[in-house]
């Protein structure tokens, strides 16, 4: 029963068109990738746009803008009466507990986890018995005290549900959250701790207008049409500052954004008032309350300085924002929304022949060292990629097909040549990812560029082959945000 926003002219919220131009023109000039993007003002949208191949209703990895989702579980049981925040974490997992806690243990409450408090100065590694690693990490601060950004702690507010209600949030949130605020479950993803339990620290799929939906019960304080979702102190405390995070500066100094403090699992912002769920790359979704404001943005921002660069030039835009309405602006909104319209990536190289491409069309390589795939290292899950074992090219004027072998049986990925960018349909349909969009490019007469691109994330690999008469040898990088800066690409030789 979803009822679909309200759409209108940016004059008639207030807001000029040409702004939200300046503003569209001003992120794609940043050294982001800009994905997708939804401006709401008063309840009605009245800007939208994704540049292709990214789409409205296609799902997108959230990274830890999936935390807000995890907290929004806690805050609904706490709003049933299921929970309570000062409850403490060893009479909610004895087991798990040491037979022996520390007395900052002890004190670890559900609120101090909330707010990035628990403690700690380090967050353990996923394992099958995660929860008890976690609880067995020393807690070396008196909890609520001292700010440590801890994803596994995210993970644990699921499991805290979890205990409650024997719901992982997947269940859980699709009674009592996603069915009632127009987010279809069906279209939602997670990745899995290793137990299995949703990776409540980042690892949702969702689409920009979920985002979106979820950020605007934040802002309507809990309720939406007229029933209460999440209690009225619960929204208050979770979108003001409960934990000092200027110690992120030690860290992470280029995001500035990230030292101005947290609620629960809510950074609050440099503009008065203004605070946002935040996903690695410039996964954003912002609230404005005195504007009555929501943006939420899906982008590949390569680092913390490039994903502050998207708040800095929001925050300029949020001054350009005015009163209640404005005078209609239809040539300004015509350029617009004919901008929205026609958002894409920039184009592939187009560099589609090279003489020994018909000798290698065809050779099967077998793996001879190192470890080959067209996935990307789930950091948080632990789980290991699926390595091919051996693969073969076959060349033609499209580009060509790609057949990869490995424990998963055989797939044939295309791979565009011709300018543009060929989606292949991968996996099964319960997969967290399936499209994986490739172009390929012959860079020099041996050497064979090829992107890949899980459009349902942020996450691109490159893949380059420099073939000799003995096989050939791979080069592989991605720009995944937990990939280190100075490490190079991986090498995989192949014959």
């Amino acid at each position: 029963m979803r009822k679909e926003f309200e759409r209108t002219s940016p004059e008639a919220v207030g807001i000029r068109s040409q702004a939200i131009l300046d503003y569209i023109d001003a992120l794609e000039r940043s050294n982001t990738e800009m994905h997708g993007i939804m401006i709401m003002r008063h309840g009605k949208i009245c800007a939208e746009g994704w540049w292709q191949p990214f789409a409205p209703n296609l799902r997108h990895g959230l990274q830890s803008h999936t935390k807000t989702y995890a907290a929004t579980a806690v805050g609904i049981a706490y709003t049933e009466g299921v929970l309570k925040l000062d409850e403490r974490l060893i009479d909610i997992f004895p087991e798990e507990s040491p037979a022996d806690p520390s007395e900052n243990l002890k004190l670890l409450t559900v609120r101090d986890v909330l707010c990035m408090g628990c403690g700690m100065d380090a967050m353990p590694r996923p394992t099958v018995d995660w929860i008890r690693d976690f609880m067995h990490t020393p807690v070396n601060h008196k909890p609520g005290t001292a700010f440590m950004y801890n994803s596994t702690g995210s993970s644990i507010l699921g499991a805290i549900v979890r205990k409650k209600t024997g719901e992982g949030l997947q269940e859980y949130l699709s009674k009592r959250l996603f069915c009632k605020i127009g987010i279809d479950p069906d279209n939602i993803r997670w990745y899995c701790m290793p137990d299995g339990m949703e990776m409540g620290g980042g690892g949702m799929l969702a689409t920009t207008e979920d985002n979106l939906r979820l950020m605007k019960l934040y802002a309507d304080g809990g309720v939406w049409e007229g029933e209460r979702i999440l209690a009225e102190d619960y929204v208050r405390l979770a979108t003001t500052n409960q934990n000092d995070s200027s110690t992120e500066a030690l860290n992470n100094p280029e995001a500035s954004d990230n030292f101005l403090g947290y609620g629960f699992q809510i950074w609050m912002c440099k503009p008065k008032g203004v605070y946002r769920a935040d996903g690695a790359m410039g996964q954003f979704t912002i609230v404005s309350p005195e504007q009555d404001l929501l943006i939420a943005i899906n982008e590949t921002a390569a680092g913390a300085h490039w994903a502050q660069s998207t708040l800095n030039i929001t925050w300029d835009f949020l001054e350009k924002v005015g009163g209640e309405t404005l005078e209609e602006d239809p040539q300004s909104a015509g350029r617009l929304a004919q901008k929205m319209r026609c958002l894409n990536l920039p184009n592939p190289v187009f560099q589609p022949l090279s003489p020994i491409a018909s000798k290698i069309s065809g050779r099967t390589y077998t793996v001879q060292s190192g470890v080959l795939s067209t996935e990307i290292f789930n950091f948080m899950s632990g789980e290991p990629v699926s390595p091919i074992t051996d693969f073969s090219f076959a060349f033609d004027s499209y580009g060509c097909i790609w057949n990869v072998n490995g424990p998963n049986g055989t797939q044939a990925v295309r791979i565009a040549t011709n300018g543009c960018r060929f989606t292949n349909l991968v996996g099964k349909a319960e997969d967290q990812t399936q499209l994986l969009v490739c172009d390929g490019a012959w860079t020099e007469e041996d050497t064979f560029a090829v992107n890949l691109r899980w459009a349902e994330t942020c996450l691109t690999k490159k893949l380059v082959f420099h073939f000799d008469c003995d096989g050939v040898t791979v080069e592989d990088t991605n720009n995944s945000a937990f990939r280190r800066s100075g490490d190079g690409p991986d090498v995989i030789v192949a014959k």
